[in-house]
C-alpha cells in the first residue's frame, strides 16, 4: 500500500516546491533576509546617526522601491505632479525615510527578529510578518514585497500602522490645501526638522 502511494506523494511534493517558487515566497524571503542583515551591520558599524544615514542609503535604496512609496503615499495627486515635481518628492520622501528609519537604532544594540511564513495576496506581491524585539519593546512588522526589477519593498505595516498610508493621510490634505507645490513644501520642512 505504502509502495503504491509513494509516487503520489512524490508527486505531490514534487508540485508543492514550484508552486512556492513560482509565487516568490522563497526569493522574496531570501531579498529581505539578506537586506535586514546588511542594514543590521551598518548600524553594527555606525557610531552615530549621521554616519549610519551615510552607509544606510545605498542599501535601502536597493531593497526599497521609493518611487513606489512616494507616488503612493502622495495617492491620487500624483498624476497632476510634473515629472521634475515627482522626483524632487521622491527625493524628499526617500531622504526622510531614512532619516527617521535611522534614528530608531541604537549603536550597540541589537533587535532579535523572528520572520513569519510568507503569504502572497496577489500575483507578484508577497507579505513577509515578522516579531521584532528590541530595547524591551516587542513589535509586529510586515514587510509588503512587489516583484519588479527583482522583489523590492514597497510598505511596512508596524503593529497595523502602514508606513505609505500614514504619510498618504498627511500628503493628501496638503495636496488638497495647495497642489503639488503644498506636497514638496510639507516634505521639505519634514526632512529639514528631521536631523
Amino acid at each position: 500500500m505504502i509502495t503504491r502511494l509513494l509516487p503520489l506523494l512524490l508527486c505531490t511534493t514534487l508540485l508543492a516546491a514550484p508552486a512556492r517558487a513560482a509565487d516568490g515566497t522563497a526569493e522574496a524571503e531570501k531579498r529581505l533576509k539578506t537586506a535586514v542583515g546588511e542594514v543590521l551591520a551598518a548600524a553594527d558599524q555606525s557610531r552615530d546617526v549621521p554616519g549610519l544615514i551615510v552607509k544606510l542609503r545605498p542599501i535601502l535604496d536597493r531593497c526599497l522601491s521609493f518611487d513606489v512609496m512616494t507616488r503612493r503615499a502622495i495617492g491620487v495627486g500624483w498624476r497632476q505632479f510634473t515629472k521634475p515635481q515627482q522626483d524632487e518628492a521622491v527625493k524628499l520622501f526617500s531622504t526622510l525615510i531614512i532619516r527617521t528609519y535611522s534614528r530608531k537604532f541604537t549603536p550597540g544594540e541589537r533587535p532579535e527578529i523572528t520572520y513569519k511564513p510568507a503569504t502572497t495576496p496577489a500575483p507578484g506581491r508577497v507579505e513577509i510578518p515578522t516579531r521584532l524585539l528590541y530595547q524591551g519593546g516587542r513589535y509586529e512588522v510586515i514587510y509588503r514585497l512587489e516583484q519588479a526589477e527583482g522583489w523590492r519593498i514597497t510598505d511596512v505595516v508596524i503593529e497595523g500602522v502602514s508606513l505609505v498610508a500614514n504619510y498618504r493621510s498627511q500628503l493628501d490634505a496638503q495636496f488638497k490645501n495647495g497642489g503639488a507645490p503644498a506636497v514638496l513644501a510639507a516634505l521639505n520642512k519634514s526632512v529639514s526638522s528631521t536631523p
